[in-house]
């Protein structure tokens, strides 16, 4: 049974531009922490290699420290991209940090639990 509501239904763009800081602090959990943690991790395991070319090289040659420099040069870069591009488009930024934190967190984990199990 349908019935009429006098507020149009939000648009996915509304519920995003609604949900910002929820979408960054998802950015900051998984790609910022998140990500590092399970590298880090991973990286404490024989059979685990980091396969990302750039931070591969980065964490051989310079170490974990470095990794934690990138991250913060990404968040930095996309901190001023979200700032110069204008709304509701500027939503992907963290949208796009949050999904592939979340997404590399994830695979991290999975990657971790074969080899332990």
């Amino acid at each position: 049974m349908a019935y009429e509501t006098s507020q149009p239904e939000p648009s996915a763009v509304d519920v995003l531009v609604a949900n910002e800081r929820f979408l960054w602090l998802v950015a900051v959990v998984f790609f910022g922490i998140g990500d590092l943690l399970t590298t880090v991790a991973g990286l404490h395991l024989e059979q685990i290699v980091e396969t990302g070319p750039l931070v591969a090289d980065v964490i051989a040659v310079y170490g974990v420290p470095a990794m934690v420099a990138l991250k913060l040069a990404v968040f930095a870069i996309c901190y001023g991209l979200w700032r110069v591009v204008p709304a509701p488009h500027r939503m992907g930024v963290p949208l796009g940090l949050a999904v592939l934190g979340v997404l590399v967190t994830l695979w991290n984990v999975a990657i971790i639990g074969v080899v332990l199990l």
